[in-house]
């Protein structure tokens, strides 16, 4: 149930990123007042992209909580543990649709104990020619009383795609999943990225929520700004439909389909 959670975190992200892009791909004036491109809203959630399969795999490994000095094999990734940790290694894995994972990472379990949070060092490591560095933290929570998972990833991340652009992103991400008559998620938090020397943050101000049934999110709101010029995209009341609304900065809202 805990494996779940990857996956609709970051397809409810990619939702995110492709509404704003058809948005910012009209010409109208008031989207050129915020001059945001596609390939700049792409890179605001391309850490998450890349890293999607790996985060799967090394919850995995960490939930299997090992002893010391035992070696745990899949198809193509492995772990050796210790007593704080194991280092895990992929030898060209392709891992929740990714690209050719490849390298080693050193995780360190963060609490004695319980094994609810690690975190993961990132040197030099491929997913084909897209160079990682950095830490990602996890967490996690399960209740078993409201039958729900909460989830949570602190990034501190630099990317340097095969083009050579780099993406830097740090932030916090908290995804709640619960499993009730029908099961739903919720996603908060904030992050930022730096890409082609501008700064983007992103707030979600209102949880992001919807069934699990749903293709598309269908409550909540988040602020999208570059360099401190911000749309607000706000997806609904609950509706499950592929309906939402983007406000600029001069007050101009405009209401868009998701579907392609």
């Amino acid at each position: 149930m805990k494996n779940l959670t990857f996956k609709f975190v970051k397809g409810l992200f990619l939702s995110g990123v492709l509404l704003i892009a058809y948005s910012c791909s009209e010409d109208d004036s008031t989207i050129e007042e915020v001059d945001f491109s596609q390939a700049e809203l792409k890179a605001v959630l391309e850490t998450d992209d890349i890293t999607g399969g790996i985060d799967l795999a090394l919850f995995e490994l960490s939930s299997n909580n090992s002893s010391t000095g035992k070696t745990l094999s899949y198809e193509c990734y492995s772990a050796v543990y210790t007593d704080t940790g194991y280092i895990a290694t992929f030898n060209n894995c392709v891992l929740n649709g990714t690209d050719n994972v490849n390298g080693t990472l050193a995780v360190t379990y963060n609490l004695q104990g319980e094994i609810s949070s690690f975190t993961a060092s990132y040197v030099d490591f491929y997913v084909g020619e897209t160079k990682i560095n950095g830490t990602r933290a996890f967490s996690f929570n399960t209740s078993s009383s409201d039958n729900a998972i909460t989830f949570e990833v602190t990034s501190e991340m630099t990317v340097e795609m095969e083009d050579g652009a780099i993406i830097s992103d740090s932030g916090t991400k908290f995804t709640t999943i619960s499993f009730n008559e029908t099961a739903t998620y919720s996603v908060e938090g904030s992050w930022t990225v730096i890409f082609e020397g501008n700064t983007y943050n992103v707030t979600v101000k209102d949880p992001l929520t919807s069934e699990i049934t749903c293709t598309y999110v269908s409550s909540g709101d988040m602020d999208v700004s570059k360099n401190g010029l911000s749309v607000n995209v706000n997806f609904g009341d609950g509706t499950c439909d592929d309906i939402a609304t983007l406000t600029y900065p001069n007050g101009v809202a405009e209401e868009i389909s998701l579907e392609d």
